[in-house]
């Protein structure tokens, strides 16, 4: 049967599977691959978090279905959360949700508010799910590039506003940004608010990475901006921050129109997650959040061991402020093997896995993600490998 689906049709080749289809061979055949290629946390969930799950999951009051938006208590637990930590005031019962994980919640977003017709304005490179989800949604995408400088993001997001036609309906940002670990200041959120109010356009804000900030560095919230809950949410997740990526836990807050959509669309399609799951996020959000800080620590630990050693071995990086991340620009010598053959050539002689920049977007290329997902032993050993294929080649 020759079957079109139409939204599947619409998805490129999932880039990152070249290199994951090599590193599964690569693995069959007894190679130890050391794998930086998945943003997956590889340490535990805190102890007080799981008991808490498992507390609650022995009362059999808690085994029935959920509330797709999240039960109550939980989204106070959230607002608390914004309260206390951005001194940002939201009401509960309506600027705020609960989402199987911001990926879920991102996508449903996108089927709820946008369809064929509709121009969404996504970073270029940006994590997949921020344009894709709404290429799934029928929406058309328009790349906005993310260079290191925030004057010429302003200037091409001007110009694709003024360019689209029908104008764009929203902007998707994430900042800290994955894959490319950049980070900004109130004051650019501030622009994006003004822009966003000028031109009628939504916001939505990714914030996954707020825990993970290195030297000094704390990264703002959008709805601290004056106004910002009028075109914009923000999503979270807990799975960085709390060690829980396979919980899927995160929310949403801010704007009650945007809320609402997610909400009605989710209350289609799902019956919240599992409740003492819910039961454990609140006491994540409330309880003792030094598991916070001794995670924190851990990544800046591993993005040092990291940088310091591809610095060291002739591969020039910047140790990012942010994220579980390193953007690495392909070294000079390297450069014109473009991302794709050379994450091939980095796991088949280096054995190392890395995502290739181009699975991030066209303005990826160039570039290869490293995620702090190997501990200091074994990313040490990564080192030694790539300094050993440098020096096989020749340049060092």
């Amino acid at each position: 049967m020759d079957e079109q689906f139409l939204r599947i049709s619409r998805l490129p080749p999932y880039v990152f599977n070249i290199i994951g289809e090599l590193k599964q061979k690569a693995r069959a055949a007894g190679e130890d691959i050391i794998d930086f290629g998945m943003g997956n946390p590889d340490q535990p969930t805190p102890q007080h978090i799981v008991d808490k799950m498992v507390e609650t999951a022995q009362r059999g009051d808690t085994h029935r279905y959920s509330q797709s938006k999240g039960i109550p208590r939980l989204r106070k637990a959230i607002c608390d959360w914004y309260k206390r930590r951005y001194d940002v005031t939201l009401d509960p019962e309506t600027e705020a949700i609960v989402t199987l994980g911001s990926k879920e919640g991102l996508a449903h977003l996108a089927l709820a508010t946008t369809g064929p017709g509709d121009a969404v304005l996504v970073p270029n490179p940006s994590y997949p799910i921020h344009p894709y989800g709404f290429v799934i949604s029928g929406a058309d995408i328009r790349h906005v590039p993310m260079g290191e400088n925030e004057n010429v993001f302003f200037e091409e997001l001007e110009k694709g506003i003024h360019n689209s036609w029908p104008r764009p309906k929203m902007l998707v940002l994430n900042f800290p940004s994955n894959p490319t670990a950049h980070c900004v200041e109130l004051d650019f959120y501030e622009k994006v608010v003004a822009i966003a109010r000028e031109h009628n356009i939504w916001v939505v804000q990714d914030l996954a990475y707020a825990d993970l900030c290195y030297d000094g560095y704390v990264a703002p919230s959008i709805l601290q901006v004056e106004g910002a809950r009028d075109v914009a949410v923000e999503f979270f997740s807990m799975s960085k921050s709390y060690n829980m990526p396979g919980w899927r836990v995160g929310f949403c807050c801010g704007n009650k129109t945007l809320v609402g959509a997610l909400a009605r669309m989710k209350s289609y399609l799902d019956y919240g997650m599992f409740t003492p799951i819910q039961v454990a996020a609140i006491k994540a959000l409330e309880g003792d959040q030094s598991c916070v800080d001794e995670i924190r620590e851990m990544y800046q630990s591993r993005r040092d061991v990291l940088c310091s050693g591809l610095n060291a071995a002739g591969w020039p990086v910047t140790p990012p402020r942010a994220t579980m991340f390193v953007w690495a620009k392909i070294p000079d010598f390297y450069a014109e093997m473009g991302s794709i053959e050379f994450s091939k050539k980095l796991l088949t002689e280096a054995k190392v896995a890395v995502s290739p920049g181009i699975g991030f977007g066209e303005y990826g290329e160039g570039y290869v993600r490293f995620g702090l997902i190997e501990n200091e032993h074994r990313t040490r050993q990564a080192i030694r490998n790539i300094r050993k294929m440098i020096k096989a080649d020749g340049f060092a």
